[in-house]
């Protein structure tokens, strides 16, 4: 591929948009949540433990309640889940993570259908989903005049 004046554009304007989507409202309001979470030596030792706690679950979900530690690893999963969903800050990390996956896909959306309105574009939010005409799983067998 040989660079043509109008890569050289294509490439400038992605690198604009870069800029724009790192100095936006919701990549700051992430990485000051990022901060508050990671910040705290604490809640990062938390964080690590249910990790681990999560490795173990995996083994105990191979073999299910035969498995001799299942009754007590559930409860501690649980626990501590709770506790970290509790914690102020990791919700506040989880939202801005939302809202940041959001911004994304409006992004992916408008330049999906920039090129054409019969792109495709995976969305996180069913929200972005639904404005495309099908595909997205109808489930009306064809009466929204989609040829699936």
């Amino acid at each position: 591929m040989m660079m043509t004046s109008e890569w050289a554009f294509i490439l400038d304007e992605a690198d604009e948009l870069s800029a724009m989507i790192l100095s936006s409202e919701q990549a700051q309001k992430l990485r000051d949540a990022y901060a508050a979470v990671y910040g705290d030596e604490s809640l990062v030792h938390q964080i690590y433990a249910f990790n681990r706690m999560k490795e173990q679950y995996e083994d105990v979900q191979r073999f299910g309640k035969y498995h001799p530690d299942y009754h007590i690893i559930m409860k501690k999963i649980r626990q501590q889940k709770r506790s970290l969903d509790l914690d102020e800050r990791v919700a506040n990390l989880k939202l801005a993570e939302n809202d940041f996956q959001d911004l994304l896909d409006e992004i992916s959306l408008l330049i999906g259908k920039s090129v054409s309105d019969a792109v495709k574009v995976p969305v996180s939010n069913p929200f972005f989903a639904t404005s495309s005409s099908c595909g997205t799983g109808c489930g009306s067998g064809g009466s929204c005049s989609c040829s699936a």
